[in-house]
């Protein structure tokens, strides 16, 4: 039988890997933050390509394969149409671009819902088809059976409250979630259901501050902040926000680098040189040897 060999130095596809090992649920858990706010937080991503995955898992605790790749890579209006077949591919590529950082796969919209059973299904269908470590999936007090049934099997499930892209026909639009007490009770009972239930983490999006402080602080698991509060266990935003490649970002996202205009500014020189004769030289084509 043969055995192939992949040289990690000259290989596009495979990151070089360096001493340790990767993150896991279990030492996520163990970077619950104590009460009085000390503690390393956590540090989280989202990537969809090998490229991205290897700039950014030295850096990372977690990353998140997310079905926001719906509207940063396909130009869709919502994660809706986001398919099993998307998030299992490119779960995939992050993966083989990756050696550190703990890789979680979003379970897209359709696939979980219908019933614990349905969920594991498509659950170890993504964990088989990508390597990854665990899913994400959307959803409190509601999920709860669900993400239970989950990792009595096996599956470790990073949790998702607050605002769910997945159920924005029936929230209505992507505005911030608890301005009113009934909401606010809403997201802390499904922030409890999901940590009872056995997820090891949970993700909190776009509330009110006070209200992600608290869920923080009554969580016996990390909570991981995106439009949240800076009190959470760790923060995680959309790399491409992050990166300034788009105009239109939400008001939790910090523009870091505006890397959208640096790689305009690089096609249109680039561009310029095609047309003008001065790209390729001598130094970008191959002659005979003398």
């Amino acid at each position: 039988m043969s055995k192939i060999t992949i040289d990690t130095d000259t290989s596009r596809a495979t990151p070089k890997p360096a001493p340790g090992k990767r993150m896991t649920a279990p030492k996520i858990m163990a970077r619950k933050r104590r009460p009085d706010g000390s503690g390393e937080p956590l540090v989280m991503l989202t990537a969809y390509t090998m490229r991205m995955a290897q700039l950014l898992d030295a850096h990372c605790d977690m990353i998140l394969v997310g079905d926001s790749l719906g509207q940063v890579i396909y130009g869709l209006d919502s994660t809706i149409p986001v398919s099993l077949d998307m998030m299992c591919a490119h779960g995939a590529a992050v993966v083989r671009g990756s050696w550190h950082a703990m890789i979680i796969v979003d379970m897209p919209f359709g696939s979980y819902e219908a019933s614990p059973q349905k969920a594991f299904e498509s659950a170890s269908r993504i964990m088989k088809e990508t390597g990854c470590a665990a899913v994400k999936l959307e959803g409190g007090e509601a999920m709860a059976e669900t993400i239970r049934f989950l990792t009595a099997r096996g599956i470790p499930v990073m949790g998702h409250v607050g605002l769910t892209p997945q159920a924005v026909n029936m929230l209505g639009g992507y505005r911030a979630r608890g301005k009113d007490d009934s909401e606010e009770a809403k997201i802390l009972a499904d922030a409890q259901a999901v940590a009872d239930a056995g997820a090891f983490a949970i993700v909190v999006e776009g509330v009110m501050e006070e209200i992600g402080s608290a869920v923080t602080n009554a969580s016996p698991v990390p909570v991981i902040g995106i439009g949240a509060s800076k009190d959470c266990d760790g923060q995680v935003l959309v790399t491409e926000d992050m990166l300034g490649l788009f105009e239109r970002t939400a008001r939790f996202v910090k523009v870091y680098h505006d890397l959208g205009d640096q790689i305009t500014k690089a096609v249109e020189t680039y561009a310029g040189e095609v047309r003008s004769g001065a790209f390729p030289t001598d130094a970008q084509t191959y002659r005979p040897k003398s």
